[in-house]
């Protein structure tokens, strides 16, 4: 469980260029779900994601994983990176090994394990983000596609087994087909692993479809905190902060906008063409 209080950080403190990149943010999140984020450029959200792991201290509140305080300064960051692994928005930028098994297993050599251990935890993190080890574990990283590439920087932070995985933004640049096995893979990594997943993304069709929790960052506070039916169902308040609703919600919102009797809570097409057709008697 993750359990963040009163989160407030400010940067540049008591310059004359201080800017308050979050005020006073409180949510938690339970065990086992799948949390995405939403806000628009410059809202906070990148701000957030680096508190999870430790990479920010906050200026005021605290962050507390599975009953650690991430925030006390007594907490060693060995600690936290074991807890919480954070993909950053194009991470195959951060490969740097020859080989991949040698990428994937950098962050695990760090936390003194064997090297058997090291070996099962690249086979299997390699494997867990759908590539296969033996074709793939002697070949350069920088030799795959781009997609290749996302998957090892990711099967890189889950050999260090985190109880949280947070994704900025994990299909950015990517083509429509990669961008769908890349949120399958998260998805069935999730599923199998039993962890927490947070992801933020500017697609809300993505978030509608995969969160079973949303928070909305608007100019550094918690706008809006619910389930994806709960969040999208505020549409005039989201459009106001520049966000859009899922297209197949917009597209139930203007019928109902025509007088169609529709339910409100569509989030998806399948749901949305349901919907339309039982009003039709098909």
């Amino acid at each position: 469980m993750i359990e963040v209080k009163n989160l407030t950080h400010v940067y540049n403190e008591g310059l004359p260029h201080e800017t308050t990149a979050l005020d006073d943010i409180s949510f938690r999140i339970e065990d086992g779900s799948f949390v995405g984020i939403i806000g628009h450029t410059g809202s906070g959200k990148s701000t957030l994601l680096q508190h999870l792991n430790g990479l920010l201290k906050p200026s005021s509140g605290t962050i507390v994983i599975d009953g650690v305080d991430i925030t006390d300064s007594h907490t060693k960051m060995l600690d936290i990176r074991r807890k919480v692994g954070l993909v950053f928005q194009y991470p195959e930028y951060q490969l740097f090994e020859e080989t991949v098994a040698k990428d994937v297993a950098f962050g695990p050599s760090n936390l003194g394990l064997g090297q058997e251990e090291i070996d099962e935890r690249v086979r299997r993190s390699i494997e867990l983000v759908g590539l296969d080890y033996n074709h793939v574990k002697d070949t350069s990283p920088f030799e795959l596609s781009g997609g290749q590439k996302r998957r090892v920087a990711i099967a890189g932070v889950l050999a260090m087994e985190p109880e949280v995985l947070v994704l900025d933004e994990p299909t950015a640049g990517l083509n429509p087909k990669a961008h769908f096995d890349i949120l399958k893979m998260v998805q069935d990594i999730h599923v199998r692993e039993h962890n927490i997943t947070i992801f933020v993304s500017h697609n809300m069709n993505d978030i509608a479809r995969m969160s079973d929790q949303v928070l909305v960052i608007h100019k550094g506070r918690l706008a809006m905190n619910g389930t994806p039916a709960e969040v999208f169902a505020r549409e005039e308040e989201l459009k106001s902060m520049g966000l859009a609703l899922p297209e197949a919600t917009e597209i139930i919102s203007q019928l109902r906008r025509e007088g169609m009797d529709l339910p409100q809570d569509c989030l998806t097409v399948d749901q949305a063409a349901e919907a339309i057709a039982a009003v039709f008697g098909k």
